[in-house]
């Protein structure tokens, strides 16, 4: 790499990152209305004028001081990415791994659906997790990163060529897709009145739709899935990490298909 292309590609990831900081700002200032939208048209000119960064400028473009927070995080989540936010923690012990080839037979007919997943660190546990348990497949949708982000790859701790894996640009195709097929599909989400988990009579094949770590799944994604399920809680929060309630409903398929 020529010392141009190179300080042409530091020039970027620094944009990148200034864009990041600026969007994650107006996030953590988000319940001030008046100081997000002078934050909101003060980033959106910025970024307007990075015309040598087209993606970039057209971001830009779906800043609006009228959005919501679920709509401005289509526009931070990217940008974290391209800025190269990635820390990855807990991922130094590691379990003795079965040789390549020899959980095959353990396979269960569950796909993991994920949709709008922000942190790529949590995709990556959403991939250990469901390798793990035996699940079939993983489908990503929305903003959801692929395993191509190295964040992703790297919290997966090597899982992510063990689990078939597609991408989708939104939820609605994957749900019709696994509607067609047969498959039985669970709204992981905490939805007033919904079965607890322990309560689901699973019936293969199946999927486990998980949402976004902050908003959740979308009422109509809810509403689409055969069922909603829920994991009660007793404490002061209300919902678990997104991967950590994966792996509880999964375990819950687990146990039911074994049996």
């Amino acid at each position: 790499m020529t010392t141009h292309a190179i300080s042409s590609a530091l020039a970027e990831t620094r944009a990148w990152r200034l864009a990041a900081d600026q969007l994650r700002r107006i996030d953590t200032g988000w319940d001030d209305p008046v100081a997000r939208l002078r934050e909101i048209l003060d980033c959106k000119r910025w970024m307007e004028r990075q015309d040598h960064l087209p993606r970039l400028a057209r971001l830009a473009g779906l800043l609006d001081p009228a959005m919501t927070r679920k709509q401005f995080w289509a526009v931070l989540v990217p940008a974290e990415r391209a800025g190269g936010r990635t820390r990855v923690t807990d991922l130094e012990i590691l379990a003795r791994d079965l040789p390549a080839g020899a959980a095959q037979a353990d396979r269960m007919p569950l796909t993991v659906v994920a949709d709008n997943i922000r942190s790529a660190f949590n995709l990556g546990g959403i991939f250990r997790t469901a390798e793990c348990l035996g699940a079939a497949a993983v489908w990503l949708c929305g903003y959801s990163a692929d395993p191509g982000h190295p964040q992703v790859a790297a919290a997966a701790l090597g899982t992510v060529g063990a689990v078939p894996w597609r991408s989708f640009e939104r939820i609605g195709p994957a749900l019709a897709e696994l509607r067609e097929a047969g498959v039985w599909t669970v709204a992981l989400e905490t939805v007033a009145g919904a079965p607890e988990v322990g309560a689901l009579p699973w019936r293969f094949p199946s999927a486990i739709v998980i949402g976004n770590e902050r908003f959740g799944l979308d009422p109509e994604t809810v509403d689409a899935c055969d069922t909603a399920a829920r994991i009660p809680s007793y404490g002061v929060k209300n919902s678990l990490n997104v991967v950590t309630a994966l792996a509880i409903c999964a375990w819950d398929a687990r146990l039911a298909f074994q049996n």
